[in-house]
């Protein structure tokens, strides 16, 4: 898309949650749909019908490169939410990867190339959106302790010193192979921009007193160059997300990255990083919707004061903004209806005409 299709929304004022899942978890079997690309497409689609918005955002399921690629590897279903590699990824669990993982390997990946297909196909005033786990945050899936991992690297370790480095360094390659062919598979199907969230770059992982070390170059920013210059090299926009609690220095970095929409997290102040932002890039958010849910932690006129304010404060900026959710908006059971009550304000309050 030309970068003023965004800049326009904008411009427009327009609002979304990235909120699928809350429509998901109407249908009587969510985890069917989510194995079944029409079922699936339609939900993505009902989901920017109810929110009056062109921006066919996916459910941000993170686990499915890393379940591709453990499939491929051998282990079993029931043990791949908690595997770690224990060594680094071997020449031979490489080319196993190369070979089976080619972005529609396991049910869900093609479910989810296949609702996006259905987007493209029957909702002609939508864009279909991708969407993927960044390198960094399938990293710290892959390993048991990813932090200390990092930190050593930003200590002058080698991968000869220390083996949590060698096996870090070749899992985020190993990564990178499972994202490269996912993101591939998305836009055959239709896919017109990429949602990449990358929470886990944040200061939980990487210490901001190991900045001059380069290690947030190292184990963030070039394997996403890379799938930057990817996803240039398949004319797909990079919608960039990353909720993590961030140093300016980090979201300085990631703004390089030049996406088309940058997505952060409510420990940002929106109105405030709009400085370190390019004005060709889109802000997204950042309303707490995590806590939506609770009417302890984010009453009604809590959701009010915050969305008004963002709104006010971000309007003052002159930076081009969207307003929504801080990361995807989660069905929880016994909160449904106040999660969508609470969504349905973020989209109301102090909102004229908007698209």
């Amino acid at each position: 898309m030309q970068r003023s299709y965004y800049l326009d929304l904008a411009a427009r004022g327009h609002r979304t949650p990235v909120g699928a899942d809350l429509v998901l978890h109407e249908k009587p079997d969510p985890d069917a749909v989510k194995r079944d690309g029409e079922a699936l497409g339609q939900v993505i689609a009902q989901a920017a019908q109810r929110y009056d918005s062109p921006l066919a955002i996916p459910l941000m399921d993170l686990t499915v490169e890393k379940e591709a690629m453990l499939q491929a590897l051998g282990v079993a279903d029931e043990e791949i939410d908690n595997y770690h590699f224990a060594a680094p990824p071997t020449d031979e669990q490489f080319a196993v990867v190369r070979q089976t993982c080619d972005g529609r390997s396991t049910v869900r990946m093609r479910a989810n190339c296949d609702a996006t297909a259905y987007v493209r196909d029957h909702c002609p005033d939508m864009l279909p959106i991708g969407m993927s786990i960044g390198p960094f945050s399938l990293l710290v899936k892959l390993m048991e302790d990813a932090i200390m991992a990092v930190y050593f690297a930003g200590a002058g370790m080698s991968e000869a010193d220390e083996p949590s480095v060698a096996i870090a360094r070749r899992c985020l390659e190993l990564g990178e192979q499972v994202i490269h062919a996912s993101v591939r598979a998305q836009v055959a199907a239709g896919a017109k921009a990429m949602f990449v969230c990358e929470p886990a770059a944040n200061i939980v992982y990487l210490s901001p007193h190991q900045w001059d070390t380069g290690v947030f170059d190292t184990f963030v920013m070039q394997p996403n160059r890379r799938l930057r210059e990817l996803l240039a090299e398949l004319d797909c926009d990079l919608i960039l997300h990353d909720c993590g609690e961030l140093t300016d220095d980090m979201v300085r970095e990631l703004a390089t990255l030049d996406p088309a929409v940058f997505s952060l997290g409510a420990s940002r102040t929106l109105w405030e990083d709009a400085r370190l932002i390019p004005q060709t890039t889109v802000l997204f958010g950042n309303l707490p919707s995590k806590q939506f849910y609770s009417e302890s932690q984010m009453p009604a006129e809590k959701v009010e004061q915050l969305t008004l304010e963002l709104l006010e404060k971000m309007a003052a900026t002159g930076h081009p903004f969207i307003l929504g959710s801080e990361c995807d908006v989660l069905s929880v059971a016994g909160s449904e209806e106040l999660l969508k009550r609470k969504v349905e304000l973020m989209l109301a309050c102090g909102a004229g005409s908007r698209r």
